[in-house]
Parts: C-alpha cells; sequence; structure tokens
C-alpha cells in the first residue's frame, strides 16, 4: 500500500507554517521532517505515523484510533499509528501533528 498523497497534501498545508520542515519518503510512506526529526507521517499502511513523548504514549492510545507503532514486530514507545481517515476535520487533524511538531521541537536538531 502507498501513502495517501490527500492526506500528504493536507499535512504539507498544516506544516507549511512550521519552519526547517522537509519532506522525506521513509517507512512506506511520506515523512515530514522537522529540524531533522520526523515528526509525522502519512503512513503507507494508511492514517498517521506519529512521533510523540514516549511518556505520553499511553495516555494517547487511549484514543481508539491511535496505537503503539510495531516495528519488526516490537510495539515502540513515542511511535504511534494514528488510524485517521483523510476525511477527518482538519482540528483532528492538526492536533496530531502538533503533538509530533512539538515533541520533535523538544529535542536537539540533528
Amino acid at each position: 500500500m502507498t501513502y495517501d498523497a490527500d492526506m500528504a497534501d493536507r499535512l504539507r498545508e498544516i506544516l507549511a507554517v512550521e519552519p526547517d520542515v522537509r519532506e522525506k519518503a521513509m517507512f512506506g510512506g511520506l515523512a515530514f521532517m522537522v529540524a531533522g526529526h520526523m515528526a509525522v507521517s502519512a503512513s503507507g499502511r494508511g492514517g498517521l505515523l506519529l512521533r510523540v513523548d514516549p511518556a505520553e504514549t499511553d495516555a494517547l492510545i487511549t484514543d481508539p484510533r491511535a496505537s503503539r507503532f510495531v516495528m519488526r514486530g516490537r510495539e515502540m514507545d513515542g511511535w504511534l499509528h494514528v488510524d485517521i481517515e483523510a476525511d477527518a476535520t482538519d482540528e483532528e487533524l492538526r492536533r496530531w501533528v502538533r503533538l509530533g511538531v512539538a515533541h520533535v521541537r523538544s529535542l536537539p536538531p540533528k
């Protein structure tokens, strides 16, 4: 499965106001790098791949659309798959993007 181009366009539009953003093909999707760190991606599995504060993972996965991202059979704190549909409201999408951007902005730039 390839990433949803419409979702990528929506992410691009939301992130247009952020400095130091670039796009990179990653994990089968289109990742948006902020200060060198992946903040959010239009996932190749649909929805979003999102980087968040690992300490917030348990609280965030109470949302039924969010789950820990699994890589090589291992669940990873600080990485979420968000099963958000392309028809999600702009505010819903912005909420998730803000979480990813806020976390990577707290990290030292690469």
